[in-house]
């Protein structure tokens, strides 16, 4: 319970940065975003979720990220653990961190993908890299948590796919 109020308070945290890292030539595509952030701000999810969806069909990272949030918790949207992971992994391969701290979660639950603990640490390392100043450290402690129930051999083939792992634009 505490590791899942954690992750809701870096997700919001992260709303801000998502703003940053967005970026379009569209206004109309940018203005969009921001409607999906101000509604779901406002707890008005289903509102959300109608311009996160588009955004996240056509590739936008950050609103991926928002709409696995949102499908994970079910807010706005049925819940669904192999949906959410299906977009948290969408963002997480072309590099987005919170998308990568949340697939990686999921790997350690074994909810929405197959339980895997290799998977999960990849993910939260590549997460922890990356991540804005101010989540670094909590991610870490997350990192850490997970990297205790592995083998040496689990670490290391982690570390590998994490070294080995490039991030991917969809569009």
């Amino acid at each position: 319970m505490a590791n899942r109020r954690l992750a809701v308070r870096i997700f919001l945290a992260a709303t801000g940065v998502a703003m940053l890292v967005f970026s379009t030539g569209s206004l109309a595509y940018a203005q969009s975003f921001r409607q999906g952030v101000s509604a779901f701000n406002r707890h008005d999810y289903p509102s959300a979720s109608r311009n996160f969806i588009p955004l996240a069909e056509r590739g936008n990272p950050a609103a991926q990220t928002y709409l696995g949030f949102m499908f994970e918790t079910g807010r706005g949207v049925p819940q669904n653990y192999t949906e959410a992971a299906m977009w948290y992994r969408r963002a997480a391969e072309q590099g987005d961190s919170l998308g990568q701290y949340s697939l990686g979660l999921l790997y350690d639950r074994g909810a929405g993908v197959p339980l895997d603990i290799v998977e999960a640490s990849k993910w939260l390392n590549l997460s922890t890299a990356a991540a804005p100043r101010r989540a670094r450290e909590a991610r870490a402690r997350i990192r850490d948590a997970v990297t205790t129930k592995m083998t040496r051999g689990e670490i290391a083939q982690a570390r590998v796919r994490a070294l080995e792992w490039a991030p991917a634009r969809e569009h």
